[in-house]
């Protein structure tokens, strides 16, 4: 595919992305706007710096950058956990000069961001919970948020194989048999990642929240300590 015509593709998918956004009716604060700021430019630092390129060869890269969609989408809510991911990873690549990848980035993020906010609010209500000093609600409260967590990143390891796998056909250009190969080696690869940056989510979460609280960070915190 042209140059010219990647870089349309990735603007429409922008675009498109922006408008669900403002469709969601999500309400973007000063400081939630900055979190998500916060949070993407941790994701491209994630990315960027702390990662395997390029595994055998498929563009592959084993790296945490999914961790902080996750946990913006936790702390805040899904359509800022996808927005903060994909902004810093779609950026991510962009600075790597690969806008192909930059357009299945952008959509995927945003995809975790969504299923990972469904699940801490509509599902196990996180904002509402706080872990107990009993040593069974503290294992409960800790699998909701682990569960919370892995639901975007175990959707990504199905849907970032299958939507790379029509990146590599047809943006790439590759042939059936090499797109199918590395659509399976990417398929480990982003099993690897989500397992890891679900365990870095949690970890960051329970770190986080309880602080984020306390400086009234969160939505709904003024509220609460009013």
């Amino acid at each position: 595919m042209q140059p010219a015509l990647i870089w349309l593709l990735f603007f429409c998918v922008v675009v498109l992305v922006l408008v669900f956004a403002a469709l969601s009716r999500t309400r973007f604060t000063v400081q939630k706007i900055a979190l998500i700021g916060v949070m993407a430019a941790l994701s491209f630092v994630a990315y960027e710096f702390f990662r395997i390129p390029n595994i055998l060869g498929t563009g592959s890269s084993f790296h945490l950058g999914n961790t902080f969609t996750a946990l913006t989408a936790m702390l805040l809510d899904g359509v800022s956990g996808g927005l903060a991911g994909a902004i810093g990873l779609s950026l991510a690549d962009l600075v790597a000069g690969d806008p192909g990848y930059a357009i299945t980035t952008f959509l995927l993020k945003f995809i975790i961001g969504l299923v990972c906010g469904a699940a801490s609010h509509r599902l196990f209500h996180l904002a509402d919970r706080h872990p107990a000093r009993k040593v069974g609600a503290d294992l409960k409260y800790l699998s909701m948020v682990t569960g919370s967590a892995f639901s975007g990143l175990l959707v990504n390891v199905f849907t970032d194989p299958f939507i790379g796998y029509f990146r590599n056909r047809y943006i790439f250009g590759q042939d059936v048999d090499l797109a199918a190969t590395m659509t399976k080696v990417a398929s480990g690869v982003t099993l690897v990642n989500s397992l890891l940056s679900t365990v870095c989510a949690v970890v960051l979460y329970l770190a986080l929240r309880p602080a984020l609280e306390k400086a009234r960070l969160l939505p709904g915190t003024r509220r609460m300590h009013a």
